[in-house]
């Protein structure tokens, strides 16, 4: 729940990204990634379940087919899929991407911080019951995952695959 309520969570990303990398970006405010970027979540192969409230946000933000391919079907998707889909709020090239961020920072440094955090609240408010609500159910949800036959194996047999 601590990312659900973080103050200042701005994600900066190169190079891939996969499990709760990529769910817990739902939670933060702005997200940049260079272009190389890739985002995946092997929870089903894994043995698991969604985390990081990505079972509530996910569909919101890709839509119900997108969410569950990627989800379900585990399918990695680049820096443009997930602008594209309004995971990521803006792609910069790996040359420029120090740079940007940077000046969003310096931006952001320089504005009023009682006036980001109210209007922040306020663009969260609704949402916040239902984001504990989920994390809560997806938590709960995880634990049985992880005390599961079925999960124990799922890792066994990944820890112990060839590397190709």
């Amino acid at each position: 729940s601590s990312g659900i309520n973080a103050e200042w969570p701005l994600r900066p990303g190169n190079g891939p990204a996969i499990g709760i990398p990529v769910t817990t970006l739902g939670l933060c405010d702005l997200v940049y990634c260079t272009d190389n970027a890739t985002f995946k979540t092997p929870f089903v192969s894994l043995g698991q379940s969604p985390e990081g409230c990505s079972s509530y946000i996910f569909p919101r933000t890709f839509g119900f087919a997108k969410a569950n391919e990627m989800l379900l079907t585990e399918r990695q998707i680049s820096a443009q899929e997930a602008y594209d889909g309004g995971l990521v709020t803006r792609v910069f090239s790996e040359d420029t991407f120090k740079g940007e961020v940077e000046k969003v920072v310096q931006h952001m440094a320089g504005l009023p911080p009682q006036s980001m955090m109210i209007s922040k609240s306020l663009i969260r408010h609704e949402h916040i019951a239902k984001l504990l609500e989920v994390n809560k159910r997806e938590c709960e949800t995880l634990r049985d995952r992880w005390l599961s036959d079925e999960c124990m194996s799922a890792i066994t047999k990944f820890l112990s695959r060839k590397k190709k």
